[in-house]
C-alpha cells in the first residue's frame, strides 16, 4: 500500500514537471513545504534530469525550487503560528503537552531555531514539517525566512545537480535515500515514545 502511494506521488511529480516545467517545480516544492508529502528527493532530481534533456535550465530550476519551498514554508509557519499554538495551549494537556513544554520549546527555538530550521531543511521527512513547530514557537519570521531559504537553496542545488549527474538513472537517488528516511522515522518514533513515557512517569509521581 505504501509503495503504491509513493509510486502515485512520483507519477504526479514527473507528469507535472513534464507538462508545466518551472511552474510545476514551484508548485510541487511549495506543496512539500506545506506538509503535503511530495518527495523533493524526486522533484529536484527529475528537474535535473529535465535539464540534461534541454527542457529546463539548471540555475532557474534551483532558484525556483528554493523559492517554492520558502513560500510553502510561510504557509506552514502561519498555520502553526495562528492555529497550532492556541490549540496546543488549550488542548495540549490531553496529549501530554504542558505549558512548561511550550515554554521550553519557545526558549529552545529562540536560542537554536535558526540552525534547527536550516539543518531541518537538509533532512528528509523533517524538512517537510519543520515550519510548523517554528510557527508554534513564534520564531522570528525574518530569521525563519532567511534560514529556510538558505537550507532550501542548498537542498535544491544538491538534488538538481544529482539529477543532472545521474541522467536517466535519476530515480535511483530516491531509492538510495529510502533507508535514510526509515532511520529518521524510527528515531522520531523513539523520541516520541521516550517523551510520552517520561510524562506518564512524572504524572504517576504526582
Amino acid at each position: 500500500m505504501a509503495s503504491q502511494i509513493i509510486d502515485s506521488l512520483i507519477q504526479i511529480v514527473t507528469t507535472t514537471i513534464s507538462q508545466i516545467g518551472y511552474f510545476g517545480v514551484f508548485v510541487l516544492m511549495a506543496a512539500e513545504s506545506c506538509g503535503i508529502p511530495f518527495p523533493s528527493e524526486v522533484i529536484m532530481p527529475f528537474a535535473g534530469f529535465a535539464v540534461t534533456s534541454g527542457n529546463l535550465l539548471f540555475w532557474p530550476v534551483v532558484v525556483i525550487g528554493a523559492i517554492g519551498n520558502l513560500i510553502g514554508s510561510w504557509v506552514a509557519y502561519w498555520i502553526g503560528y495562528r492555529g497550532g499554538r492556541p490549540l496546543i495551549e488549550r488542548y495540549g494537556k490531553y496529549i501530554l503537552i504542558s505549558h512548561h513544554d511550550i515554554d521550553l520549546a519557545d526558549r529552545w527555538f529562540a536560542r537554536f531555531g535558526e540552525w534547527a530550521v536550516f539543518f531541518g531543511r537538509l533532512l528528509p521527512v523533517i524538512r517537510t514539517y519543520i515550519s510548523f513547530p517554528a510557527g508554534i514557537a513564534e520564531m522570528d519570521f525574518k530569521k525563519f525566512s532567511y534560514f529556510t531559504l538558505a537550507g532550501a537553496f542548498a537542498w535544491s542545488a544538491l538534488f538538481a545537480w544529482l539529477g543532472v549527474r545521474m541522467g536517466d538513472n535519476w530515480s535511483l537517488i530516491r531509492d538510495r535515500l529510502h533507508s535514510f528516511d526509515l532511520a529518521i522515522i524510527i528515531i522520531l518514533a523513539a523520541l516520541i515514545v521516550l517523551y510520552v513515557w517520561r510524562h506518564l512517569r512524572n504524572l504517576k509521581r504526582k
